[in-house]
């Protein structure tokens, strides 16, 4: 399978202290990775990395091919959707205008610039695919936390990016937004199959079923990575957050709990 992220031995170091010591990663061509930790764990550097948002101090990092400190980085991040759900846009630009600025890697649209139809119809797609078909006309104040994480993401996916990093974007949604936006995610993996992602979360229970691979990090470092079910287990989910945990996993789905003295077998 296509390699669109490789990361080799990387270190990153800032004001004397080390962020992310020896990490390795390599994402494929339809692959969904889980990045999880602790608060500091170095998560949203690594995440950064990937997006080529950052440098590393050490180390070598290529994505889709080309290797950070020999490309043009404006150019390189206009193949990778980034999705952070604090994003800045404070306009009161309609749901259609909000995605269509994708295009033009802004936060609002251009003065001159007018799409074709064929990108007024991608919209219309990923806006449909996002859950939002009802929503084209409303206005960016107007939704809610979890409505604009998902519009984001549509937002992202107008370059037909083939790495989207998604940075924790269950962030601040109810149970209710949470479990839209993860549907969401299925449909968009389902209907973009080659579409690489690494999401960055802290729960477990935010890990959409297509999930295929996870990394722990514990302060900077690899604590484990590979396929989701190697990775994805008490003890070393465990050793992660230095807590006694019990994973169980339901349709693909995990939830997690802390394991009882003289429960489970302890």
């Amino acid at each position: 399978m296509t390699e669109v992220l490789r990361a080799e031995d990387v270190h990153v170091v800032r004001d004397g202290r080390p962020i992310l010591q020896e990490v390795s990663l390599t994402v494929r061509a339809g692959e969904h990775w889980a990045l999880l930790g602790a608060n500091g764990a170095g998560k949203s550097t690594l995440l950064s990395l990937c997006g080529a948002l950052v440098h590393p101090t050490r180390g070598t990092v290529e994505v889709l091919g080309r290797r950070l400190g020999r490309v043009d980085l404006r150019e390189l991040r206009a193949h990778v959707g980034h999705v952070d759900p604090r994003h800045p846009l404070t306009a009161p630009l309609r749901v259609r205008d909000i995605v269509l600025t994708g295009l033009t890697n802004s936060v609002a649209p251009l003065p001159r610039w007018r799409p074709t139809q064929g990108q007024r119809d991608r919209a219309a797609r990923l806006i449909g695919t996002l859950g939002l078909a009802d929503l084209g006309d409303a206005r960016w104040p107007t939704l809610s936390q979890g409505q604009r994480g998902r519009t984001l993401i549509a937002r992202a996916l107008m370059p037909e990016p083939r790495l989207l990093l998604l940075d924790e974007p269950a962030t601040g949604l109810d149970l209710p937004g949470r479990e839209r936006l993860i549907e969401a995610l299925g449909a968009l993996r389902r209907e973009h199959p080659a579409l690489a992602t690494v999401l960055v979360t802290h729960h477990l229970e935010e890990l959409p079923a297509g999930t295929t691979h996870a990394m722990l990090l514990r302060e900077g470092r690899v604590l484990a990575q590979g396929p989701a079910s190697y990775v994805l287990t008490g003890d070393q989910v465990g050793k992660c957050f230095d807590l006694p945990l019990v994973l169980e996993r339901h349709d693909g789905r995990w939830t997690v709990r802390i394991r009882r003295r003289g429960q489970d077998g302890a």
